[in-house]
Formats: structure tokens, C-alpha cells, sequence
């Protein structure tokens, strides 16, 4: 495994997102007002855009074309990933937290503050839905692979199961006491990762909701992401280093799924 720097923004990185179908390129929102696409072949920017807020939510469109990122005055801009330059910019009365396209790159999905689950029409961008999904802040939103169902997280601590065509709640899965942070659908759109502030992270079966595994951890779980063709799951905790410094976080990223997992 190689190791790499990636050195650059002058705030905190608050979300990476990789492109969808080229390996190398991926790109990080931070909160120093830019957007910053890195090349890992060379481990270095080759693009950094200037945005108008501190951006705290970023995802590529499936069709590579595009990365919308949202800020933290819910400012959501949509920037062609090619010019650099910034195609369309939407305000929003109220918080926006995740955002992700649909599969097909014709819809855009907004989770919010008030539990609901807003829909745009892409590229017009213009409201579709808004769905009443949690009774609490919505955090986070995970679209599956085989674009079946797509996972909503909520503060009141409840992971729900959609079926896209229809948009209806299939099921929802509710182990988790904390609210749910970070979402993760397997390869094959079978298994659903879910994490919060409690010491474990879910592994649910998606087709019957049924517990398949619980990864323990030490602390809070910050992010969860499954490898894009094995059964492999990357995670990202709350963990203070404590060797050096107890005040400085460890950025330690752990594998769960390796052969020797037991």
C-alpha cells in the first residue's frame, strides 16, 4: 500500500469524492472557500476553483462532467469539471447537508435540515419533489450501484431504504442510537454500511434489513466507504493520535474485510 500527502488547501477538508470512472482523479471541498481535483499519478492539484463559502458537502456527477458542492450559507454551485468554471449556483432556504445525482444524471437530490428529501430536474434544476423522509435533520444520502434504492441517514438516528422509481420507503434499518453520519452501498448493491457516534458501524443485508455484521469501533465513525469491486470496507474514525499530542486527530483510515477479519 502506498501512502500519499496531498498537500494544498488552507481549512479543513471536509468531504472527497472520487470521480466516477477515472481512478486517478478525485476532489476535495474544504472550508478556505475552493475546491481542489488532484491527480493521484502525480499526487498533485491540478485544479483548484474559488468558491464563494466555506464548502462543507461535494459529489461528481455520474457522468463526469460535473461536481456540485455545497457551503455552509447552503449555497449549492454546480462546476464543469473540464472549464473549472461555475455552470449554475442555487440558494436554498434552508440547511443543505449531502447532495447526490441520481444514477441516470437527470435528477439532483438534496437532504435537509427540516428531514426532508428535495428533488431537482438536471441540468434545469428545477424542484421535482420534496419528501417528508425522517422527522429529524437529514444528513446524509447514498445512491446503490445497480440504481435500485438509494439510503438516507438522519439525525433521529434511522438509516431509510428508497425505491428510486417510486420513491417510497422500502424499509428502514434502526440499530443505531446516534445520528447516522455516513452511508456506503457494497459493489453489488447487497450490503449498506451505516455509521454514527456509536462504537460500531451497521452492516445490514439491504434486500431484508437484517443485521449481517457490526464493525466495532473505538470511537465516533466520521466516514464509511465499500472498495468499488470487493467486499471490502474503508472507514474513517474520531481518533485522537495521543502518542505526541492528545489534541491532534490520528486521520488513521482502517480496512474491515480483509482475509484475516475474523
Amino acid at each position: 500500500v502506498k501512502e500519499n500527502n496531498y498537500r494544498g488547501h488552507g481549512d479543513s477538508v471536509d468531504q472527497l469524492c472520487w470521480h466516477p470512472s477515472n481512478p486517478d482523479l478525485f476532489v476535495t471541498a474544504s472550508g478556505d472557500k475552493t475546491i481542489r481535483i488532484w491527480d493521484v499519478r502525480t499526487t498533485k492539484c491540478i485544479a483548484t476553483v474559488n468558491t464563494k463559502g466555506e464548502n462543507i458537502n461535494i459529489c461528481w456527477s455520474p457522468d463526469g462532467q460535473t461536481i456540485a458542492v455545497g457551503n455552509k450559507d447552503d449555497v449549492v454551485t454546480f462546476i464543469d469539471a473540464k472549464t473549472h468554471r461555475s455552470k449554475a449556483e442555487e440558494q436554498f432556504k434552508f440547511e443543505v447537508n449531502e447532495i447526490s445525482w441520481n444514477n441516470d444524471n437527470n435528477m439532483f437530490f438534496l437532504t435537509n435540515g427540516n428531514g426532508c428529501i428535495n428533488i431537482l430536474s438536471y441540468p434545469e434544476l428545477k424542484p421535482i419533489q420534496s419528501i417528508n423522509a425522517h422527522p429529524s435533520n437529514c444528513i446524509c444520502i447514498k445512491f446503490d450501484p445497480m440504481g435500485k434504492y438509494f439510503a438516507t441517514g438522519s439525525a433521529d438516528a434511522l438509516v431509510s431504504l428508497w425505491d428510486v422509481d417510486e420513491l417510497v420507503c422500502v424499509r428502514c434499518f434502526s440499530r443505531l442510537d446516534w445520528p447516522v453520519r455516513t452511508l456506503s452501498f457494497s459493489h453489488d448493491g447487497k450490503m449498506l454500511a451505516s455509521a454514527s457516534e456509536d462504537h460500531f458501524i451497521d452492516i445490514a443485508e439491504v434486500e431484508t434489513g437484517e443485521k449481517l455484521w457490526e464493525v466495532q469501533c473505538e470511537s465516533p465513525t466520521f466516514t464509511v466507504a465499500w472498495h468499488p469491486k470487493r467486499p471490502l470496507l474503508a472507514f474513517a474514525c474520531d481518533d485522537k493520535d495521543g502518542k505526541y499530542d492528545s489534541s491532534r486527530e490520528a486521520g488513521t483510515v482502517k480496512l474491515f474485510g480483509l482475509p484475516n477479519d475474523s
